[in-house]
């Protein structure tokens, strides 16, 4: 199938410039050219003229496992009805621009399959499969009290995370994963909010067994990410070779010059903050969730000064968990508080492609890409609150060379 999206000024996300206008043609879903006018055949035109032609959009960390924001129904719900919402969210997810993710943990490989196979609409996702967490740590979900481990090796699942304690269970559970499909592993080396028990303060696994996951994933050309919060668990997290900060919301000048000295990224995720200070409550979120919410809530335009100001490299994710997922484009506006637009989409279209291992094919529109584009009234240069509402601005998304939307 052939598809033209014709007389759109297009973006080269190489110089973060507009080019004037141009045809893309993509054969297959794949761009094959991107030229001054097309006369050749085609299947589909999609008329832009008057528009801005963009690379389909990049979350850098979403969560289709946490399907609700009542974690108290998650504990009760069938994967029929895992399987149900988490198609729903993906379908939304496409239907907002978004064509690529990185999922940051719980098992999705039924979504990705059903996605595969045409069953489901949802965008590429590129996977860190079930989080790695030491008893007790962020992603220790199970209620209620737990037998005493008859050995140090003894280790639990759920579909959300794999409990692994001492580097040979870490190495165990990151091999396990790999096997497992993984693309990337992810590790929590600090407390977190959607969880009650860990203060957000507290630092998780030692350097051994960070260091253990990460030879693991280096062993197959991926790397490792990793919760974090303190400065503590961030230094911690990087010093042991972790690529990638999630959050960061406590970041201090220390600590965000250790990660830019170790050439790691932060992926900040303000919009999860945001949603959940707004409503949490309503959704079911426990108030001892809500307290430490606000807590990283009101330090998240902080840690971006900070980070911006030390050299550090930032990707774009959002994190938001179930129905708060409606908001993932405000992303966009609550950064452009502190952060130029270019410097926001560039964190998108180059930097988070390169974390899905996808740079050239994705955040781009050159041939060899992929047929991925957002056609939008709003040129993001100009107005990137604009641009952060897909009802408003986005006329079309294109995902492959098939039209998902058409405004």
């Amino acid at each position: 199938m052939r598809t033209v999206v014709s007389s759109g000024n297009v973006l080269d996300t190489a110089s973060m410039s507009f080019v004037g206008e141009r045809d893309v043609v993509i054969d297959d879903g794949i761009i094959v050219e991107v030229v001054d006018r097309y006369e050749g055949s085609s299947d589909i035109v999609v008329d832009a003229g008057g528009k801005f032609v963009v690379p389909g959009l990049i979350d850098g960390h979403v969560h289709f496992r946490l399907a609700t924001m009542d974690f108290r129904r998650i504990a009760s719900m069938s994967e029929v009805e895992f399987g149900i919402r988490m198609s729903t969210l993906a379908r939304q997810t496409v239907e907002r621009g978004f064509t690529t993710v990185r999922d940051l943990g719980g098992d999705v490989s039924g979504l990705i399959r059903a996605i595969s196979r045409g069953v489901a609409s949802g965008p590429r996702i590129l996977r860190a499969g079930r989080m790695l967490t030491q008893t007790g740590g962020h992603a220790d979900t199970e209620g209620g009290e737990r037998a005493v481990p008859s050995c140090a090796c003894s280790m639990r699942s759920t579909v959300f995370g794999i409990v692994a304690d001492g580097p040979d269970a870490v190495r165990k559970a990151a091999r396990h994963n790999l096997r497992d499909g993984s693309d990337f592993l992810k590790l929590h080396v600090s407390g977190g909010v959607a969880t009650p028990s860990d203060p957000l303060e507290s630092v998780q696994y030692t350097h051994e067994e960070i260091c253990a996951a990460v030879v693991e994933a280096e062993h197959r050309q991926t790397y490792v990410s990793a919760h974090a919060y303190s400065p503590e668990s961030i230094k911690l997290a990087v010093g042991a070779g972790v690529h990638t900060i999630e959050h960061g919301n406590l970041l201090d000048d220390e600590s965000a010059k250790a990660i830019a000295a170790n050439n790691a990224v932060m992926v900040p995720t303000l919009v999860t903050y945001d949603a959940m200070e707004e409503e949490g409550e309503k959704l079911g979120l426990p108030k001892t969730n809500r307290d430490k919410n606000t807590k990283v809530f009101k330090a998240g335009l902080a840690s971006l000064e900070i980070a911006r100001r030390n050299g550090v490299t930032l990707g774009f994710g959002t994190d938001l968990i179930g129905e708060t997922q409606i908001r993932q484009n405000h992303e966009f506006a609550l950064r452009h508080e502190v952060e130029p637009a270019v410097d926001i989409l560039r964190s998108m279209w180059e930097t988070t492609a390169k974390l899905c291992h996808l740079e050239g094919r994705i955040g781009a529109i050159a041939p060899n890409a992929f047929g991925d584009i957002v056609v939008s009234r709003v040129n993001p240069l100009d107005d990137l609150v604009g641009f952060s509402n897909p009802a408003t601005a986005f006329s079309h998304v294109i995902q492959h060379g098939r039209v998902v939307v058409d405004r």
